[in-house]
């Protein structure tokens, strides 16, 4: 895995906003309705290529494929597991959180807005509240639809200018929170067959060349959600899905691993984000050479504090969010560089690589950022790792 040795690098988490005619394609294979299997395969390809070329135009250096062939971060995974059913029940995770209850009101009204973004596809969902469950064992069966992944982005990839490829993929934890077990006898059983599962899809990442990184949303988000659970209930929670994510990526190098963990895409009013400095030290025991974190949105930026009282370990670096999801202002180049050199300032320059607090284009419900605005926040994230790199390296 590449490091800031003689500037600050760039990167992204991993979401990049999708084409809408690309957007209606994957909307149609989500909702299991016709559609043509080789112009969408075509399409992604295409898309790929296209996304590629576009991070690599703005001068972002560890480039990933935008997860173009991908509904969005989680729901991919349905397809490549199986033992997972539908059951005539709502989806179990689409619960009230402590924020939503905090904000009632703010949130409906989100909700409805949403719904009318996303051109009925929320209404379409909602009109068939089917949920899956896990009600066989659990068997990594994507390797096909992993291995076209995999060759779009090495063929994307051809005569472009790149540091370092990433590729994203799902952690156990947040598979057993989106399918119930009905199966497995005990909770550990089940996060032990989807740690199996998964290793199979890490394992080919790795294996082709790439840089895997682990999307964990719940690691950070769990607190929310569990609107009872204490400090400490959460910390012990936590413990348990790392110890299973330790185990899914056994064997692999740790410096091709990087973790990430975000309160995900939810723009909207939050004051119970569980603080970093609450489960740094959790985090830390992943097996990753780098952590991606959120660092720019006002709920987090002050948590770069975190890391003066916390010794990140020699062999780890950070890739902070320096620009926010969350904030549809693009955010001014020389405050990108003041958040990059605060990292640098307490973990040292080689130990910093600028990144964003969570993907761009995260759903095929619709973007929640803008296009435009998504990319030129990645142009402000390049020009502001160009100011730190000058002021870092100046003498």
């Amino acid at each position: 895995m590449q490091r800031s040795i003689s500037r600050i690098l760039t990167t992204h988490t991993g979401s990049l906003p999708r084409p809408g005619d690309l957007v209606a394609m994957l909307n149609a294979k989500e909702l299991d309705e016709p559609y043509d299997k080789a112009a969408f395969a075509a399409r992604v390809k295409r898309a790929i290529a296209e996304v590629v070329r576009q991070q690599v135009d703005t001068g972002i250096d560890v480039v990933g494929d935008g997860e173009h062939s991908k509904f969005n971060w989680m729901a991919y995974a349905r397809a490549r597991l199986s033992g997972l059913k539908e059951i005539d029940s709502p989806v179990r995770f689409r619960t009230a959180t402590r924020d939503s209850i905090e904000f009632a009101g703010a949130y409906e009204d989100l909700k409805v807005m949403h719904a009318a973004r996303s051109g009925g596809l929320v209404a379409k969902r909602t009109a068939r509240p089917k949920a899956l469950v896990c009600a066989e064992p659990i068997k990594y069966v994507g390797q096909d639809e992993l291995r076209v992944d995999l060759d779009n982005l090495k063929s994307a990839l051809k005569d472009r200018r790149h540091e370092d490829v990433f590729v994203t993929a799902i952690s156990p934890s947040n598979l057993e929170l989106y399918y119930e077990n009905q199966y497995y006898k005990t909770n550990e059983e089940y996060l032990a067959a989807l740690s199996d599962a998964m290793r199979v899809e890490y394992l080919a990442i790795v294996d082709a060349g790439f840089v895997l990184q682990i999307d964990d949303p719940r690691m950070a988000t769990h607190y929310n959600r569990a609107v009872e659970a204490t400090v400490e209930d959460c910390r012990k929670f936590i413990a348990v899905r790392v110890e299973a994510l330790n185990y899914a990526l056994r064997g692999i190098p740790e410096d091709k691993i990087r973790f990430h963990t975000c309160y995900s895409t939810n723009i909207a009013p939050r004051v119970h984000d569980f603080e970093l400095k609450h489960f740094v030290d959790l985090m830390l025991q992943v097996r990753a050479a780098a952590f991606v974190i959120e660092a720019a949105n006002p709920r987090h930026e002050h948590e770069w504090q975190v890391w003066e009282e916390v010794k990140l370990p020699n062999d780890r670096f950070l890739i902070p969010g320096v620009v926010s999801h969350c904030v549809h202002l693009v955010e001014h180049p020389e405050l990108v560089a003041q958040r990059i050199i605060r990292f640098a300032d307490v973990v040292g320059r080689e130990r910093v690589m600028a990144g964003t607090d969570c993907g761009f284009g995260t759903s095929g419900a619709g973007d929640e950022v803008h296009p435009d605005v998504a990319w030129a926040k990645l142009k402000a994230l390049v020009e502001g790792a160009q100011i730190a790199s000058r002021k870092l390296w100046a003498s």
